[in-house]
This record gives structure tokens, C-alpha cells and sequence, in this order.
């Protein structure tokens, strides 16, 4: 019910496009919103990035290590807003029918997801690894 009234709210705004730069932020932020609120994946990798950039704060990371973390944790977020869009898009097309093409949009694009996020966790294992392996072996 209220993803209903949400979305009722932002339709009537939808076909607009903003000559305001701070609308346009505000356009952002909601959609940033809208993922935490309505989709489970996002949350779980905020917490992940959360996780993570604790965890560089407690391991003491170097910039170089800091911008991997970053960098990762924002290509993750960014593929599943836009994993989120695609799948909004695909659903407003094919309105709840089930097609071929819609399958292989939605596929492909969960898969970009899964594949950062592999990515992510490659990097985490690469930066943060050695860190435990000297806080555990210096106990």
C-alpha cells in the first residue's frame, strides 16, 4: 500500500525532466530512497559497504586502499539502482506478462550485479586478508 502511494506521488512528476540543478538532486536522492526502502539487495550491500568502510577505519587503510574500497562499494550500489531501474522498466512493458526478451533484460542485468559483487568481494579479501592474518598471528 504504501509503495503504491509512493509511486502515485513521483508518476504525475515522471514525464518531467528538471531544469533545476538541486530538483534534479532531489530526483536522485529519491531514487536512492526509493532502492533502500523497497529493495532487500540494496540494503544488504549498504551494509556490506558499511561493513567494509568500519573495517578500513579499524585496519588504518592507505589512500590507495581507500580508494579500492570506495570505488567498489559505489560500483556496486550503482549497478543495482540501475539493476532497479531496468527491472522497473522491463515491468512497466511487459505489464505482467511474461516474455522472452523481458527474462534476458532482467537476467543480465542482475548478473552485472552479481559480477561487481564478486568483484567486491575479491577486492575485500585482497585488502583486508592480510590485515587479519597479521592481528591474528600478533595476538
Amino acid at each position: 500500500m504504501i509503495k503504491k502511494i509512493y509511486l502515485s506521488k513521483i508518476s504525475k512528476k515522471s514525464f518531467k525532466t528538471s531544469n533545476n540543478f538541486f530538483q534534479s538532486l532531489k530526483y536522485a536522492f529519491e531514487g536512492i530512497v526509493y532502492c533502500f526502502v523497497y529493495t532487500r539487495n540494496f540494503r544488504i550491500q549498504i551494509f556490506c559497504g558499511l561493513l567494509a568502510l568500519i573495517s578500513g577505519i579499524y585496519f588504518d587503510l592507505n589512500p590507495f586502499e581507500w580508494l579500492l574500497i570506495l570505488a567498489t562499494i559505489i560500483s556496486v550500489l550503482v549497478l543495482e539502482l540501475l539493476n532497479t531501474a531496468n527491472e522497473s522498466i522491463v515491468n512497466l512493458i511487459v505489464d505482467k506478462k511474461f516474455r522472452k526478451l523481458a527474462k534476458i533484460a532482467k537476467d543480465c542485468s542482475a548478473a552485472a550485479v552479481l559480477l561487481t559483487s564478486l568483484n567486491a568481494i575479491f577486492v575485500a579479501v585482497y585488502i583486508f586478508l592480510p590485515k587479519i592474518k597479521i592481528l591474528l598471528f600478533n595476538l
